[in-house]
């Protein structure tokens, strides 16, 4: 994420910041912020495309998502120099977690969710088989703001943009201001791809900016986010009794059984944290280890991350914080850990050898509950391991959090994984892996408490930037209903007779009354 700084506003009054590097602290480009009257104006054109939008049906909107994959894997060096030149991540990271995953999202989603959002016949029960019919209809919200972080720029603001797209609704994206570009780029992606214009738009600009998106009369909001800032969305959505998702922080727990595989949790648990500079919402942020087996993880664990690379350029495995206040929030919490009487066995302060904001990676022992660096989420290639007696502790432990968003368990026993994965309140588990329920199209994702709000992804993710409407057809032409009305004498003894008859003894034998039917 870019180094922010405020810079002079622009002859028309628009606020403006100065871009610099994470990675080399040199200056990289200025952001001037949309105004109050641009965010009118964005809605406006975004209301007024909608509805010739929506009447391209799915199908047809799935062909400009089609387009826009064809222009993502041909230009994709391009896009990854924005995202690396902002960010400072090693360019495999960009590519995966970018690139990879954004193509995938798009192929995966224009083949699918055409079915997803199709008209759908419902079966009545009981008696009503007999006289009522149902369909489910999809019908888009109209105008959705998707407000992007910083640490994945371009995937977490097209993967929820495609959703809102192909579900038949239009845009309006508004990226992290220390990776403005990075996000921009989903939006340039489609301006390629001849997407009519109005239907998917960029506001670029800082919390400002977001709070007049957010109160700029849209019809949904998906945030992804921090939980404080998730918290003021969501107030700001109840007062206007519009819908939210809201992706938010993690504190991700991972528990490693006596039988598990260690060389393989060894290196899950590094990858879980350090990847993206562990500046993921489902990084690994504490792990949990039966202590017949913890010494011997925990120098796996080490002895990996004491091979870890840092650099500005080249290949290497450890980018720079993308922002100068999630370092000083990651320094702080292991200082104050390791004051409190932790141990970093490697790391355990910045990196005074690069000129950018690099922290060292780093694993701590000797931690204890009550320490931030284990009841807040950091954010950073930070591990905390901890020595459990059994899986019970394990467990107790990994739900003493606020947050709820994944986590992973590592066993040769698969289905005593899973029991184990069920027991965890989180969003979603990993068993043997690093937790990348997010980059499974077919998987909803999305946390619990204050993780979150809702989910993304999968057939729920599409479904949730429409209303399913039901429709009602009469099999009789309505005529049944219309005799029905003024009542006479007979209306309260056929109606009391009528639930013996199908809640009695009668047709439930025959399942017409239960809830079999």
């Amino acid at each position: 994420m870019a180094i922010v700084t405020t810079a002079e506003p622009t002859a028309e009054g628009r606020r403006r910041y100065a871009l610099r590097s994470p990675a080399t602290t040199e200056h990289i480009g200025e952001l001037e912020c949309a105004t109050d009257d641009d965010i009118r104006d964005m809605v406006a054109r975004a209301r007024e495309a909608q509805p010739q939008w929506e009447a391209l049906g799915a199908h047809g909107r799935a062909e400009y998502l089609r387009r826009a994959l064809a222009i993502l894997v041909r230009r994709q060096e391009q896009f990854v120099d924005v995202i690396v030149g902002e960010s400072g991540k090693p360019r495999p990271e960009a590519l995966m977690i970018d690139v990879f995953a954004a193509a995938d999202s798009l192929a995966f989603l224009a083949k699918h969710a055409p079915r997803w959002l199709a008209s759908e016949k419902v079966p009545t029960h009981g008696v009503l088989r007999f006289t009522k019919r149902v369909q489910v209809h999809y019908q888009p919200l109209g105008v959705v703001g998707v407000i992007s972080p910083w640490n994945g720029p371009l995937i977490l603001s097209l993967n929820p943009a495609i959703q809102a797209l192909i579900a038949g609704n239009t845009v309006i994206i508004k990226p992290s201001e220390v990776t403005p570009y990075s996000g921009k780029l989903a939006v340039d992606l489609f301006t390629e791809a001849g997407i009519p214009q109005g239907v998917i738009q960029v506001a670029m600009g800082d919390g400002q900016t977001g709070a007049a998106l957010v109160g700029g009369g849209l019809d949904k909001v998906h945030f992804t986010g921090s939980v404080a800032t998730g918290r003021r969305i969501a107030q700001e959505c109840a007062s206007q009794l519009i819908p939210c998702t809201l992706e938010l922080g993690g504190n991700d727990a991972m528990i490693v059984c006596s039988d598990a595989d260690l060389d393989a949790a060894a290196g899950g648990a590094v990858v879980g944290s350090m990847f993206n500079t562990g500046q993921y919402c489902c990084g690994t942020e504490r792990v949990y280890v039966m202590d017949d087996v913890v010494e011997e993880f925990t120098a796996k664990v080490v002895d990996r991350v004491r091979r870890l690379r840092q650099s500005t350029s080249g290949v290497f495995d450890v980018g720079p914080m993308f922002w100068d206040r999630q370092l000083e929030k990651v320094t702080q919490q292991v200082d104050s850990a390791v004051s409190g009487g932790a141990t970093a066995l490697v790391g355990g302060k910045r990196n005074a050898s690069l000129p950018g904001l690099y922290y060292e990676p780093t694993v701590l022992s000797g931690v204890t509950h009550d320490m931030e660096v284990m009841r807040d989420e950091t954010f950073g290639p930070v591990l905390p391991i901890v020595a459990v007696s059994s899986v019970d502790e394990a467990v107790k432990l990994a739900n003493d959090t606020n947050y709820g968003l994944a986590g992973s368990v590592w066993t040769t026993d698969v289905d005593a994984g899973i029991g184990i994965a069920s027991r965890l309140h989180t969003g979603s588990v990993s068993v043997n892996d690093m937790a990348l329920t997010y980059g499974i199209p077919e998987a909803p994702f999305g946390g619990r408490r204050d993780s979150g709000v809702g989910q993304a992804n999968g057939k729920v993710g599409v479904r949730g930037f429409t209303h399913a409407q039901p429709i009602v057809i009469d099999r009789f032409g309505g005529k049944q209903t219309a005799s029905q009305y003024p009542y006479d004498k007979r209306t309260e003894r056929i109606t009391s007779a009528l639930i013996r008859l199908i809640w009695g003894k009668g047709l439930a034998r025959l399942g017409l009354g239960s809830s079999k039917g």
